[in-house]
């Protein structure tokens, strides 16, 4: 027996004592039209959120603060049951689409255009994980890392 009729043997042991999860899979292979290799990475900076002010009417908003060489990602997150919206801008301020990652969306997520002063707003999100990806009109793009919402 070689090495490569042992390591056969090996996986078919495993995927009958412990197979991979379908949808560990199904996010894995999802994860690869997810990828924006030539975009700047925006890491959360600050979170401030969860609180709701007095004598304010609504629900629960939280600020969130993306950075990146050169660039700033601000947004708002407020709840509406199962579903957030995100407003937000741009510093500094450029139009483009932005497009919201999560699991349970297909791989183009869901879109809205950043007005040229860099404004947006992306209603019905589903709660969960979730990344932006901003492809702005001078051909660059910033990624946002995952945040739970």
């Amino acid at each position: 027996m070689n090495d490569d009729e042992l390591m056969a043997g090996v996986r078919r042991a495993f995927e009958a004592l412990d197979p991979v999860p379908q949808d560990v899979l199904a996010a894995a292979r999802a994860s690869i039209a997810w990828r924006a290799p030539s975009a700047a990475l925006a890491e959360l900076a600050h979170d401030r959120g969860g609180r709701t002010a007095a004598g304010v009417r609504g629900g629960t908003r939280r600020v969130l603060t993306f950075t990146c060489p050169g660039s700033t990602v601000e947004i708002e997150v407020s709840e509406h049951g199962r579903d957030r919206e995100i407003t937000g801008r741009l510093v500094p301020s450029s139009s483009g689409v932005v497009q919201v990652r999560h699991r349970d969306l297909p791989p183009d997520g869901i879109t809205a255009r950043a007005e040229s002063a860099g404004l947006f707003c992306v209603p019905h999100v589903p709660e969960g994980l979730v990344s932006l990806v901003f492809r702005l009109d001078d051909g660059t793009s910033i990624v946002t890392s995952w945040v739970h919402l």
